[in-house]
């Protein structure tokens, strides 16, 4: 059984909206896509392949999706690691509406998402990946059927955009499995969910209030 792993960039105010490009995703007005494109150093890439290197197939929220369809299957040199996975490997789209996908390899998931998710998993050879998609990716996280969640940071404000945990998320507890900061800034860290919040308290206890 494979595990369901999200990768996902953020600015440091929550942000994941249009990271990789102007055009990439205006919707809402927005206008500062491209912001992790300073940060995209040495440090970041090898952590980027190193993922890469584990994905056994995608899923994708119908934004994400119709992005790296309009861009990766364009890219042709079999030395990218990235491009010859997201163009070769098996790809699922959560739509009500994509009909016709027209990049190789893709079928569209279009039913009850947590049935449909767990079966993937079942049958994926290495990593079901998530690749942006906040969207499906809180859903997952709602759902608890996502097992690592890897949260790029970027040292950067924007105060406008599409944030990745917004108010209504259901309250999840996860575990820090590792991490890293690369030469440009940006905070690369893991985490695997475990489920509900733990909670107490730094109040003194009773017997030492006196």
């Amino acid at each position: 059984m494979g595990k369901l792993v999200s990768t996902v960039f953020v600015t440091l105010d929550g942000v994941y909206q249009a990271p990789g490009g102007p055009q990439e995703d205006t919707s809402g007005g927005f206008d500062q896509g491209g912001w992790s494109f300073p940060y995209g150093d040495d440090d970041f890439g090898r952590f980027v392949t190193e993922v890469f290197d584990r994905v056994g197939a995608f899923l994708l929220g119908r934004r994400t999706y119709d992005i790296f369809a309009s861009y990766w299957p364009k890219m042709t040199d079999p030395a990218d690691p990235i491009a010859t996975k997201l163009n070769a490997l098996p790809k699922y789209v959560v739509s009500s509406t994509l009909t016709a996908p027209e990049w190789s390899g893709t079928t569209v998931i279009g039913g009850d998402l947590a049935e449909e998710v767990a079966a993937l998993k079942e049958r994926t050879d290495g990593e079901l990946q998530i690749h942006g998609s906040g969207a499906l990716v809180r859903s997952l996280l709602d759902l608890r059927l996502i097992d690592t969640l890897h949260v790029l940071t970027f040292p950067v404000v924007l105060g406008a955009g599409r944030r990745l945990f917004t108010q209504g998320a259901v309250p999840t507890r996860f575990r820090h499995t590792g991490g890293r900061v690369t030469g440009a800034g940006v905070s690369i860290q893991s985490y695997d969910l475990l489920g509900a919040p733990e909670y107490g308290s730094y109040t003194l206890p009773e017997d030492a209030q006196a």
